[in-house]
């Protein structure tokens, strides 16, 4: 069974955490104020997040969208001390969109093995072993830290640049999001719609800033989809003047 978790801040201010539907709907969780007080939970009880909701029951309905529009909705998860909540991503073994690949493979046809970049060659060693069978070992991505919890910003919350940054591109991304237990082990909540926001002028002009370019605040979607990541994800991201939209593009993920 998957959930939506979202995290909310009623009309008198007080904290709390919905169950969404597929349909929209969504209601209160009973017994918790947090997405991490949920998990800890159920690590604690060795519990599906599905069944710890079970457990705690459901109350009455939320808004959901009105508390958007009102800005009372949280980034789905977060931490007391946000310097416990590390933001990091991985990158470049993934298949992107068509076009992005079929553009790269055609780059590296053409360069030839010798002279291929360090993006290129990770780029293939993903194609080839990002999706390692059961029990194998894949292809390992770059990693890169973003910051903290400080960095983390909530759904309509504002994406600010450092004075010294050179760009501001957003970044669709779908992130994983997990809880580390008392027994030290890492538990997977689910899958969130990310922009990973970055500054890419930094990025190209040498890769070895890619670390500096990515130290930047980054957002979360509304919700958490527990369970196993869809196999195909689409979207649009939109930059909007006003009313008018001035720049859009889509993208793809999944798996």
């Amino acid at each position: 069974m998957t959930l939506r978790l979202i995290q909310f801040v009623d009309a008198h201010g007080a904290r709390g955490v919905a169950a969404g539907e597929d349909d929209g709907s969504a209601r209160v969780i009973l017994g918790v104020t947090s997405t991490y007080e949920l998990a800890r939970a159920a690590i604690a009880a060795k519990r599906s997040i599905a069944d710890q909701v079970a457990q705690q029951g459901l109350g009455e309905g939320v808004d959901i969208a009105l508390a958007l529009s009102e800005g009372r909705i949280l980034s789905p998860i977060d931490h007391p001390d946000p310097a416990h909540l590390h933001l990091t991503g991985t990158g470049l073994t993934h298949l992107g969109s068509a076009e992005g690949r079929d553009k790269m493979h055609t780059k590296a046809k053409e360069a030839g093995e010798e002279n291929l970049t360090d993006s290129m060659r990770m780029f293939l060693m993903g194609v080839k072993g990002g999706k390692p069978a059961s029990g194998a070992v894949g292809a390992q991505p770059e990693w890169f830290y973003k910051g903290n919890g400080h960095g983390l910003v909530g759904p309509g919350e504002a994406l600010v640049s450092p004075d010294f940054a050179e760009d501001g591109g957003e970044e669709p991304e779908m992130a994983g999001i997990y809880v580390i237990g008392d027994d030290a082990q890492a538990y997977r909540i689910g899958f969130a719609l990310a922009n990973e926001f970055s500054d890419h002028v930094v990025e190209k002009q040498n890769y070895l800033w890619l670390a500096h370019s990515k130290l930047r605040p980054a957002s979360l979607g509304v919700e958490i989809l527990t369970g196993d990541l869809p196999a195909h994800v689409e979207g649009t991201s939109k930059i909007v003047r006003g009313n008018e939209v001035i720049w859009q593009k889509p993208f793809i993920s999944g798996e």
